[in-house]
This record gives C-alpha cells, structure tokens and sequence, in this order.
C-alpha cells in the first residue's frame, strides 16, 4: 500500500513558474497555462493517479468515465488553488470574495482567552483564505514537517515579504509541543492538518467513507491532553474568485469526562467525510488512504 511521503505535489520550483506566470502574465494566463500541467498529471501520474480514482469509484461512488472527468477537474483544481494562493499572498490579485460560516465560533475561542486548536485536511485550499483569520486579531501557528512543504512556505514568504503564519516544525525531540504549549498560552491559534502521516508515525483507526481509515494519533492526542477549544476548519473554492469557509461549534475535550482519542479522531472523520462529500474534486490525498 503507498503511504504519504511528507511532500506534497507542488515544488518550490513549480511556485517560482507560476509567480512569474501571474506576474507577467496575469491569473487568466496562468489557469491557461494550468490546462496543460493538469492534463500531464492525468495522463502520466500514475502514482498519484490511481489512489484518486480508486476513491471516486470505490468509495465515492462514481462511474468510470464520471471518476474520470473528476480525476481532471481534481489536478485542474489543485492548480488553481495553487494560484489563487500565490496571487493572494503576493497581492497581484486582491479580487476575491468569500463566505465565512462559522466565524462566531473562532471569535469565541480567542474570547475565551485559552488559545485554540484548528483541525484541518488536505481537502480545499485552507491556506488561500486563512487570511481571514488576521480578523481575529491573534497570533496564527501552523504545525508542519519540516520537508518540501515548509521550504514551499518560506520561499513564498520570501517573495511577498510578509509572514503570514509562524510555523512550528514538528521535530524528532518532540519540542514542537513545547512551542505549541507556549502558544496556546499567549492566547493564540495553533493549526494543524491531521489526515496525513508518515511511515512509523503512530495512527487512529477511525470509519471513513464505510471503511477504515488510519489517521495520525498526534493531532488528536494533543486536542485531548491541552484541554482547549478544538474546532474543525475547511474552505473551499467555488468559482474562480469566490471562496467558502467553514468552522464547525467548539468543542474541548477531557479524558476526566471519558473522551478518548478514538472519541476526537472519529468527529474529525465524521466532519472530514461530510466536506469531501460536498466537494469531491478537492480532495488532495494521492495515496492510498484506506488501511488495508
């Protein structure tokens, strides 16, 4: 079975393609160009290819040609998510509007002055509209490996001269809990995306589209033990200037009242399930997902 490898589809290369793309050429230009590069993806991506697939089929529910047709809008959507959130963080296109379901509840949980955590996936483009979390008025972290993904941030970081988010790599030494700990104590956010995780690292089996699924223990555990408010977050793109974000009631959870990390997982499985449901073309997990 392929496991996740802790990169992600796009490269530090690929960003710098399509930087100069929208900077020359504008956004229109680069969905253009982005018409090809999915269509390269589709026909020779095997390894991420056939996982995709397999899902709309098997698990989705779709016919062969109708899977197929959403395996293109899949790669097609990846790349404008992709440039949508360049053209976002470099302020060359400002033109966009979103729904915000929800964000009485992320008020409420800097309100509460105890800090929070934010659940995510690799399903819909999070991080385009995380710039609406400035609104908040609070410090946001994001808890990543330090791999492909962080060099892909800091050089973005690098090009628009902002730093959107404070990241916090998670390390071998365990230190990252550490920094979220003293974070959550500043009253800030610390988010978290907990649908992925490496070969080694300890897993949750939890029910996912009828079957099992394993996610990462960790993001589950630290909900559970930091005993502050947890929410679900998502967003999603909904035409080319129009995105929708969604953030479930807060929810803190305690071992003293018999929750468990099988308890936490589960609603996050549950909220995972409902989102990809709704929005089956933006789910980005190119690999098996499904224990075997």
């Amino acid at each position: 079975m392929s496991a996740w490898q802790g990169k992600s589809k796009g490269t530090s290369a690929g960003y710098k393609i399509f930087v100069f793309l929208i900077r020359t050429a504008g956004k229109k230009g680069a969905y253009i160009l982005l018409r090809f590069v999915a269509f390269y993806y589709f026909i020779f991506s095997p390894k991420s290819t056939r996982p995709i697939l397999q899902f709309y089929q098997n698990r989705f529910g779709a016919g062969r040609l109708k899977s197929l047709r959403m395996l293109y809008a899949n790669y097609y959507c990846l790349g404008q998510c992709l440039i949508d959130k360049i053209a976002l963080m470099t302020e060359s296109d400002t033109d966009y509007t979103f729904d915000f379901d929800g964000e009485e509840h992320l008020r409420e949980m800097v309100n509460q002055g105890k800090g929070g955590i934010l659940l995510s996936g690799h399903l819909g483009n999070w991080e385009a509209a995380g710039h609406l979390l400035k609104r908040l008025g609070t410090r946001i972290n994001v808890v990543m490996f330090d791999g492909e993904d962080a060099r892909i941030k800091e050089y973005m970081e690098g090009v628009t001269g902002q730093k959107k988010f404070n990241i916090i790599y998670i390390r071998p030494d365990l230190s990252h809990i550490y920094e979220m700990t003293q974070a959550l104590q500043n009253n800030e956010l610390v988010c978290m995306h907990a649908d992925r995780f490496l070969p080694g690292n300890k897993t949750v089996d939890v029910s996912f589209f009828s079957a099992t699924a394993r996610l990462p223990e960790g993001p589950f555990l630290m909900a559970l033990k930091l005993k502050v408010p947890v929410a679900f977050v998502f967003a999603f793109k909904e035409s080319d200037r129009h995105y929708h974000f969604y953030s479930t009631e807060l929810k803190t959870f305690d071992t003293k009242r018999g929750d468990t990390v099988a308890d936490v997982s589960q609603l996050y499985a549950a909220h995972l399930e409902k989102m990809t449901r709704l929005y089956p073309v933006q789910w980005f997990n190119y690999y098996d997902f499904w224990k075997a």
